[in-house]
Formats: C-alpha cells, structure tokens, sequence
C-alpha cells in the first residue's frame, strides 16, 4: 500500500483522539443531506472557519478479498493394514520417517505362502507333461487316421483328451497366479508418498485384516486447506474456481509468514445449519509451513475492482439517509457527498460519489456542515497530507 493509505491510517488515530463531540455526527450528517444552507451552517466554536485534516481520494485498483479460518488437511492419508492374518516379521521403516511410493514397510510370515505357491507350480509341471503326452498321442493317432488304421473315433477321443488336459492347465496357472497374489500380501509396501506416523506393531506381533492400522502415511506435500465460505460468496468463488482457481493465502500462526495456494475445490452443497459451503486449496509444502489439524487465516482474493475510488473508512459517515462524506472544493467550503459503499477492507473503503483527487475531509468533520468554511492543517505526529 503507498504512501497514502498509511496517511489515511494516520488521520483515523486523528479522528479518535480530537472528536470530542463524536455523537453529533448523525444529526449533522442528516441536516447537511438535507440541504441546509450556508447561513444555518456552523462553523468552528468562535464563528471562524473549521480546522479539518483531508485526504485526496485515490483511484487504484483494489482485490477484493474473502477471509475466513481454515483446518489443514492432507491431500492423501492411508491406513496401513494387513490382508491376511498373520505375524509380523520385520518393520522396515521407522515412525516419522517419509517413505516413497511402493517403498517396503513391512513383511509378514510367508512361509505357509511359499508352500502354496511351490504345491501350485508343481501341479501345473505335472499337468503340463500330461498335456505334452496327450498332444503326442493326437498326433499319432492322426497319422494312424490317415493310413486307414485307426478309426475316426479314436482320433476325436484323443481329442478331447488333449482340450481336457489344456483347461487343466489353464487351471493350474492359475492357481500359481492365486498363490503369488497370496504371497504378495506377505510384503507391505507404501501405496503412496507420505511421512509415517506412530507404529503400532513390532516384529513377533500377531496381525488382523481388520485390525488397528499398522501406520498411518500422510501426504505433507502439497498440502490442502479447508475452510467454509458465506454462501453469498459461493458464486464469487465458482467464477474464480472456473477461471482457474483464484489466488489464496494462508496466514501462518505468531508471525510465521504466509503461503500462497490456490483454490481447488467448492462443494456442491450449502450447509443448511450454518450457511457456508466448504472450500478447500492447495499448497506447496516443501519446507513443511502448514501441518495437518492446524488452524490458519485464510485470504481468497475472488475478484479485482479495477480503477476503484478509494477513500479512509475513517471520513465516512453514517446518516440517516445513508452514507456521505464532507469534501472541501477550491473555494475552501464543506460540501456533504452522499456515498455509496462498494467494498472495505482494514482502512480503506471503495466508494462511488467521490471523484478522484477531491479532499476528503477525515478529522474535524463532526463540525461540519454543508457550505461551512474550513481551513485545513497539517496531520499531527507521523501523518502527513496526501497528495491527489
């Protein structure tokens, strides 16, 4: 932000410390949209022109931002169980410890496994070589056939012989291909990237399909943040999330920086109980900023006001009539702009009414009416005067 926003922070600390008289406000602000003249106007306690401290309004353009407490989740948790029954071996990673995709975690008694698999391979040998025979016997009896030896019967029995012992066969590999998938789950291995949490067995341990996880594996890299969104800025966020996913920041807790991210994800519901539909980004997290179950401030800038007039939240007033501001014109009189409130943000406020470049008036305006005469001074303490 320029130097002119820092003025106008300045001139609101103004507003607080010199506005004795601050609960007059409404009825001044109401009397000047009304329309009260020159000669009912008052001007400072002894009849002179007001002392009043002005800033220029600003024309620049202003992100309009959506902010609202977000969880941090992972983007990819997996429990890690086992498939079968049986004892744990061996651990071979260590709790904490990131592990890659397909990296081995644990492995498990095999031995019953190995049998299987060596009983099927041995069966499917055995009925291959009396697929092999059969095939030989088809083709002598063929040859038979063919000499006038042997009659067509023979040749079809033998036949079926050999499309018997082939499905056989066909059995047999796949029981060999049961017995590797059996074996397989004897050795864990991580489905995907992720750092391992607590583990909760060791090796001799005794292992259920549908016990208590092995370990957890969280993906830390990037990183998602949840967090719900008013529903009266669902479609500002839709229109974001169809231009590619605006820009979001995560505010780190105690002062830690931010992160930038950008939005992924707007639910397909409202939350009838509270209002809201849940929003998630995404993050890079090399350096491990954000941590799963934590609480952050998030920023979504939904849209940017191009070319907005810009004035201190400070010199707004509210009337009864709605908002206005005092402005001071070349002839050094007040004249009251009524306003209208587009956006606000911390100390600035993006008002139609005002043109860029007018003096808005932010101290000294509880003494104003419309056509007063005002002289205005230098901003007190580190403040200065904005120039248009």
């Amino acid at each position: 932000m320029n130097k002119a926003v820092m003025g106008w922070g300045a001139a609101a600390v103004i507003v607080a410390a010199g506005c004795g008289n601050e609960a007059a406000q409404p009825a001044a602000a109401a009397r000047a949209v009304a329309g009260a003249g020159p000669a009912s106007a008052a001007a400072s306690p002894t009849g002179g022109p007001v002392s009043v401290t002005t800033v220029a309004a600003l024309q620049r353009d202003v992100p309009v931002t959506l902010e609202a407490t977000g969880t941090v989740s992972s983007l990819n948790s997996v429990d890690i169980r086992p498939q079968v029954a049986s004892v744990i071996t061996r651990v071979h990673i260590r709790e904490g410890q990131f592990v890659k995709a397909g990296q081995l975690l644990f492995t498990l008694d095999a031995r019953v496994d190995e049998v299987n698999l060596a009983k099927a391979r041995a069966q499917l040998a055995r009925d291959t070589a009396t697929l092999a025979d059969a095939q030989r016997q088809l083709a002598r009896n063929r040859d038979l056939l063919a000499q006038k030896f042997v009659s067509q019967g023979s040749v079809d029995t033998s036949q079926t012989l050999v499309e018997t012992q082939q499905a056989v066969v066909t059995t047999d590999r796949a029981a060999v291909d049961a017995a590797l998938v059996a074996l397989s789950f004897d050795r864990i291995s991580a489905p995907t990237a992720g750092r391992a949490g607590a583990i909760n067995v060791y090796a001799g341990s005794t292992v259920q399909p549908g016990g208590t996880a092995l370990v957890t594996i969280t993906q830390l890299d990037p990183i998602a943040v949840s967090f719900n969104l008013p529903q009266r800025d669902l479609g500002a966020a839709l229109q974001t999330l169809r231009e590619g996913g605006g820009k979001v920041v995560a505010v780190l807790p105690d002062g830690r920086g931010e992160l930038v991210g950008t939005l992924r994800f707007v639910d397909n519901v409202v939350d009838a109980s509270s209002g809201t539909v849940r929003a998630k980004a995404q993050f890079d997290n090399a350096g491990q900023a954000l941590w799963p179950g934590a609480f952050v401030k998030v920023r979504l800038v939904v849209r940017t006001l191009k070319g907005a007039i810009v004035v201190p939240q400070a010199a707004v007033i509210q009337a009864p009539r709605g908002a206005i501001v005092y402005t001071v014109g070349p002839d050094h009189k007040a004249l009251a702009r009524r306003v209208d409130l587009l956006y606000a943000s911390g100390p600035d406020a993006v008002a139609s009414g005002v043109a860029a470049g007018e003096r808005v008036v932010v101290d000294g305006r509880q003494n104003l009416r419309t056509g007063s005469s005002v002289v205005e001074r230098a901003p007190t303490g580190n403040a200065a005067v904005l120039a248009p």
